[in-house]
């Protein structure tokens, strides 16, 4: 019977009954259901099928939740969601009120902190381990990151602290050369030459084993290899980074071996104080076509599961931002192009395939990138660093102190910016307008087609000074017409007047149409020209719909210029749940922006 163990056993707590080879069927069952339900669902399947046996070993030896398991960005804890009482909730992962693709402490007391972006872990394990040092709590805090958010400097900071600090912390670092692009840089080098590790371990335990065994004189020769081991590992391994850093180092284990994993993880455990375990995986285990391409299945919408055929790709504005991007740089060698590991998600393969020599993929680094950046611009060249709206985020230091202060002139290309979907909370890209409106020698463009975006682009690398952002979503080209200029206005004769920018321009005219009201597209929508905030003003009633959080937002500064504006975004933080359920949900759609102007129309008039 399929899902027999899952949907029969008691988990977690069960884990402990079972033999090894009872561990291998439900290793199998959760590949099934989490492939179908990915199929089905959309989300993360390469990572999460390349953690099985690690998430099911990690359980089998630790105690959730008073052991407090913690997976850096969160996407792979599907198997870890099915482990910890989510079974019967798991085909509702990433919609509308059904769980979340992440780690969620309020779906779980499994789930000690919520986890969306990459290299948090460590840190987040750390304070954990302290608090349970302070309580006199022997259980342990297990931090598990992948090799690809080791390239981020948050990782480091927190290895740097929790390597002395003597508390009951694991990180287990799961090594697959992977990231969401494939990993670069120094530690990905280290890494793999640590792989050697496993084997150096065998020969010397069987050498061992061989000279102990030899009467008279075996013993005083064992104990003095002994005494030499740490020469012959560092001059096997050329460092002992971690050591170095405090942790105890264990591995590397095969990370698809339950046994083994079992027994490293056994063995960490009666350590005491920082250990750092590294376990090799493969990303999309168990399912042949996500093992071949696992960049490809990271994230996905579905996918047939007999063939492995991912839905046709619809170009959309990734697509045009890379080419466009890709065209500029063809007649001016200046312009550069920097990513932090998102060359397909950016839209920067295209750049990187006719300009090699001017690509940088710096890691999932992006206060790095910005830096880096003013770097390149205080020489003359033209930096554009692409990046999702939320993982700006991560910038915001650098914007100001290396870039805005000096007024390098850089620009930010922002994906996936507005409402995202299914990702939910951690990735709304509802933050870049508030956030960055605070920064001065700000532009920011907000196109609402693939024409807009290519004129935006080029004004922002070429007529701009300062910090230049160019920012537009994933998918929802508005249908509204092109503009050239800084915005553009429809007049109908009436006192009432819409306004919105980018996607949800589109919802917004075609509102307006209906409703027989002007309509204005704001294109470039931060600053405010003298031309802009003259023509507003001579509305009776102003409306504006945006997708930004409330606090900071466009309309927000408007309605200080002018007291009649009314605005209209997002207070709080957005939920998982599809990108047109949210546009009604909170009053942005074409059907909510008719009733919101009908009814304040009416209120007026009453």
């Amino acid at each position: 019977m399929k899902n027999n163990l899952l949907e029969r056993l008691s988990l977690p707590e069960d884990l402990k009954k079972l033999s090894l080879e009872e561990e291998k069927e439900l290793c199998k069952e959760i590949r099934e259901k989490i492939i179908t339900t990915v199929a089905e669902n959309g989300g993360h399947l390469s990572s999460n099928l390349g953690v099985v046996e690690l998430t099911v070993a990690i359980h089998k030896v630790f105690e959730s939740p008073k052991d407090k398991i913690i997976f850096d960005v969160g996407h792979q804890c599907y198997t870890h969601k099915l482990l910890t009482g989510r079974l019967d909730k798991f085909d509702t992962i990433r919609q509308q009120g059904g769980l979340s693709g992440f780690s969620a402490p309020d779906e779980s007391v499994h789930d000690p902190v919520i986890s969306g972006h990459s290299s948090t872990s460590i840190s987040s394990a750390l304070g954990i381990a302290e608090a349970m040092k302070i309580k006199g709590d022997n259980h342990h805090a297990i931090a598990v990151i992948g090799d690809g958010a080791m390239t981020g400097g948050l990782s480091y900071e927190g290895l740097n602290n929790a390597g002395r600090s003597g508390t009951n912390i694991i990180v287990i670092l799961n090594y697959n050369e992977m990231s969401i692009s494939k990993n670069i840089g120094g530690l990905a080098e280290y890494l793999s030459k640590l792989r050697i590790k496993k084997s150096y371990r065998t020969l010397k335990n069987t050498t061992r084993k061989i000279i102990s065994s030899v009467p008279l004189i075996g013993e005083p020769i064992s104990e003095s290899l002994s005494a030499s081991k740490d020469v012959v590992r560092e001059k096997m391994l050329h460092s002992t980074l971690f050591e170095d850093l405090g942790f105890q180092f264990v591995g590397p284990v095969d990370g698809h071996d339950l046994g083994d994993l079992e027994v490293a993880l056994e063995y960490a455990k009666s350590l005491g104080g920082p250990v750092l375990v590294q376990v090799n995986t493969q990303k999309g285990k168990g399912y042949k076509p996500a093992e071949k391409n696992p960049g490809n299945y990271h994230g996905v919408s579905g996918f047939d599961i007999k063939t492995g055929r991912l839905p046709e790709h619809k170009y959309d504005f990734t697509d045009a931002f890379g080419q466009a991007l890709t065209k500029i740089a063809d007649k001016d060698e200046r312009v550069c192009a920097i990513t932090a590991s998102m060359k397909y998600g950016t839209g920067l393969q295209y750049f990187k395939k006719k300009h090699p020599e001017r690509y940088f993929d710096v890691g999932i680094a992006e206060g790095h990138a910005v830096t880096f950046a003013a770097g390149l611009a205080e020489m003359g060249m033209i930096p554009v660093f692409a990046v999702y709206s939320s993982f700006l985020q991560r910038s915001y230091d650098q914007l100001i102190h290396d870039a805005a202060i000096g007024n390098a002139h850089i620009v930010i290309g922002i994906d996936h910016a507005g409402i995202v979907g299914a990702d939910g909370r951690t990735h709304q890209g509802t933050f870049d307008i508030p956030f960055l409106t605070t920064i001065p020698n700000v532009t920011i463009y907000s196109p609402s087609n693939y024409k807009e975006l290519e004129s935006c682009l080029e004004k922002a690398l070429f007529k701009d000074t300062g910090i230049a952002v160019v920012r537009y979503p994933k998918s929802g080209e508005a249908s509204n017409a092109y503009c050239a200029g800084d915005y553009s206005i429809a007049e109908r004769s009436s006192d009432t007047l819409i306004i919105s920018y980018g996607r949800e321009a589109g919802e917004a005219e075609r509102a307006a149409e209906k409703l027989d009201c002007d309509f204005m597209k704001l294109v470039k929508v931060f600053p405010f020209s003298d031309e802009i905030t003259s023509t507003i003003s001579r509305y009776k009633k102003i409306y504006i719909f945006e997708e930004s959080e409330y606090e900071g937002s466009i309309g927000q500064k408007l309605k200080s210029i002018c007291p009649n504006v009314e605005s209209h975004a997002i207070n709080g933080f957005v939920p998982h749940m599809k990108v047109c359920e949210a546009i009604e949900l909170y009053g942005l759609s074409e059907h909510q922006i008719e009733l919101t102007v009908k009814k304040g129309v009416q209120n007026a008039e009453a």
